[in-house]
């Protein structure tokens, strides 16, 4: 078994350390995958666009009928609570601390049964670690990916700890020695196993429309904004594979990523294949909305 650090965490009203933390055998998110979770970077202390996450885990929540057990204010106090109590394992100040904090709710704990309860108490769990970013090799010279079919459920839009198709997604791209598995529906454009995935053309960033097939990620509309700032076209809509093929850029979006450019797609080039503008001036662009808070 793989040890695990002395962490802090937050389990079910009380803060203790990962390598302590125990759940019921009998809890539905170990059984069934029945819950839902967020990601949230932290940058210098301060929880990155943190209101954005609180809303998407509540549409989640509704999509899976199960009850917010926190009030915004709680979820906020817990999460600034681990942020300080991390950066103190590390000797250092909360405000020259970035982490990624973890945060899960599952339905709770009933005997098993597919049929969802209604009586029971969801169970709360908040982590935090390191924030691991790209390598500045990747950022300079962009990243390899790989294609693959998009196999998952038709609820993407639900961020589910339900997780295994993407684990799959993201061993073919492991396996390939590539950082990200690029998905299509048919012939459009879906997501990664991990990421939302841009396409660069002519100028313009595209992006597949909103839809129970892609988790609109929190980037979305930092991208949106971010484009908008720089005075440069965005749209959503379906993107072919061919789209994708002959893209100028390509572009990853993500909590860990922020904004990562593709210039290997499936062994094969993207663009000039080295990182185009649009990504050197989104990518400025979120570094500035990091500093603003988001």
């Amino acid at each position: 078994m793989q040890h695990l650090p002395s962490l802090p965490c937050y389990l079910n009203g009380s803060y203790t350390t990962i390598d302590r933390a125990q759940i019921s055998v009998m809890d539905r998110g170990f059984i069934f995958g029945d819950g839902i979770y967020e990601v949230v970077p932290v940058y210098a202390g301060k929880p990155f666009r943190m209101q954005h996450h609180l809303d998407r885990m509540q549409r989640s929540l509704a999509e899976t009928r199960i009850k917010n057990p926190m009030t915004e204010t709680a979820w906020r106090n817990v999460i600034a609570e681990l942020i300080g109590q991390y950066a103190t394992t590390q000797g250092i100040p909360a405000e020259q601390s970035d982490q990624m904090v973890y945060i899960q709710v599952t339905r709770g704990v009933a005997m098993r049964d597919h049929v969802m309860p209604e009586d029971i108490d969801p169970t709360v769990y908040v982590m935090t670690n390191q924030m691991k970013m790209p390598s500045a090799a990747d950022r300079a010279h962009g990243v390899a990916c790989v294609t693959a079919e998009d196999f998952r459920w038709e609820r993407a839009h639900i961020k589910s700890t339900s997780l295994l198709g993407a684990v799959f997604s993201r061993q073919i791209s492991f396996d390939a020695d590539a950082a990200e598995t690029v998905m299509f529906r048919g012939d459009h454009l879906s997501e990664a196993a991990a990421s939302n995935v841009w396409v660069v053309k002519n100028g313009t960033v595209f992006g597949p429309r909103k839809s129970n097939l892609v988790l609109e990620g929190i980037r979305y509309d930092l991208i949106a904004e971010i484009c908008a700032d720089a005075n440069i076209p965005y749209a959503l809509g379906d993107i072919t594979r061919e789209q994708v093929l002959n893209a100028d850029e390509l572009l990853l979006t993500s909590a860990t990523k922020e904004v990562l450019a593709i210039t290997r797609l499936d062994g094969q080039p993207v663009g000039s294949g080295t990182p185009g503008p649009v990504y050197s001036k989104l990518f400025a662009g979120y570094q500035i909305a990091k500093q603003k808070g988001g």
